[in-house]
């Protein structure tokens, strides 16, 4: 049994409307993409499959993505399955696979995020994500998830006497960053002036603070500390620590809807488990459709006190060169949201940062790096610790 766990390959396929292409196309994209980029690395040494997806059933038209996708991208007769958790798939999906590592399982496992959600029109869209929230106190009375956002903005800012204009460094942050990604969804600036006049989707949330859900596929490819010195004598980036925690799935039943409380249980248990304090974390990638979902699990992990992010952004701590980078890449706002398969999006990012190979948007001497990604509205949460050695 392996006592590590490190990130051996990742890659991803640009965020977008793919509307000529399937699921499979973009999935097979990504895992060719990732072993390219590991030479010395084969089919013949994956002894695991974990398929991230959320949306397979109600907008891809297809279940069983375990071994459809493993036939598809080449690894047909690996054990393969497929991890759902909502927006948390990803991240629980990273869990899994190195757990197997850890238990001897296997040497080398494939973790694949994939996503194509746009060949259905809005209304068909908006009530298959509404399904990741409570189906029965929440979905069928049309509540979606934007709207559920909104209300806890809208409590936010009652809470703490903030107008919805401060959460404007959030998208704008996003956007920044994206500009230099060329796999972003969104390559453009936009402004707080822009964000101001932006018209609203569900108030206080404006079109600029709300992400849109896209087409996309991400592979990581985690193994052994002895597959992974076979395949890269230099540094190496190990997954340090990961824990998956829950909440009530209705806002309702939560006694404190302004707490993540599964946010900040994963992110401590993860820490933990890698030895390590937040304090000592570089770089972020978080679930941020919207400037309120930031700025909560900023809070609940302990970053800034409770009521206190939106200033700190104001002030530039979520840039590369702040306290705490996020969206670095873009994000969930510009970046793209690709559902189930962002967790997965959010470690091929954090593995360029620990690299230094994330181009303008790096940051710099980054050695620890955090990925939380979220289930419905915190529901499940998944966080993952990476440390550069």
């Amino acid at each position: 049994m392996s006592s590590n766990v490190y990130v051996v390959a990742a890659a991803a396929t640009p965020v977008g409307e793919h509307f000529g292409r399937s699921l499979a196309d973009l999935a097979s994209e990504a895992v060719r993409a990732a072993f390219a980029a590991a030479p010395g690395l084969s089919a013949a040494t994956v002894g695991a499959l974990y398929v991230a997806n959320a949306m397979g059933e109600t907008l891809a038209g297809q279940s069983h993505l375990g071994a459809f996708l493993a036939s598809a991208v080449g690894l047909s007769g690996v054990p393969a399955l497929r991890v759902e958790a909502a927006g948390a798939s990803g991240g629980v999906a990273l869990q899994q696979a190195a757990q197997a590592i850890l238990a001897g399982q296997c040497e080398v496992a494939v973790v694949l995020g994939a996503e194509k959600v746009t060949d259905r029109l809005e209304g068909a869209l908006e009530a298959a994500l509404a399904l990741h929230a409570d189906g029965e106190a929440e979905a069928i009375n049309g509540l979606t998830l934007n709207a559920q956002w909104a209300l806890l903005m809208r409590r936010y800012m009652h809470d703490y006497g903030y107008s919805a204009d401060a959460f404007a460094p959030f998208p704008v942050n996003a956007h920044h960053n994206a500009l230099k990604n060329p796999q972003a969804l969104y390559r453009f600036a936009i402004s707080a002036d822009k964000y101001r006049k932006a018209g609203q989707i569900a108030s206080p949330l404006n079109m600029l603070d709300c992400s849109s859900v896209a087409d996309g596929a991400a592979c990581v490819v985690l193994a052994t500390e002895a597959i992974a010195r076979e395949l890269a004598p230099g540094p190496r980036v190990r997954l340090a620590g990961t824990a998956v925690a829950t909440d009530h799935l209705s806002l309702a039943a939560r006694p404190d809807p302004l707490a993540l409380n599964a946010a900040r249980a994963s992110a401590h248990v993860a820490l933990g488990r890698a030895h390590l304090g937040l304090g000592e974390v570089q770089v972020f990638e978080l679930t941020d459709p919207h400037g309120i979902a930031a700025a909560l699990a900023l809070e609940a992990m302990g970053c800034y006190n409770r009521g206190e992010a939106p200033r700190h952004a104001a002030d530039g701590a979520l840039a590369p060169t702040g306290r705490t980078p996020i969206a670095t890449a873009g994000g969930y706002k510009a970046r793209g949201d690709v559902v189930g398969a962002s967790g997965v999006y959010q470690i091929v990012e954090l593995v360029r940062q620990l690299r230094g190979t994330a181009g303008p948007s790096q940051v710099a001497g980054a050695r620890v790096a955090l990925a939380q990604c979220l289930g419905g509205i915190g529901a499940t949460a998944a966080t993952c610790v990476l440390v550069n050695e």
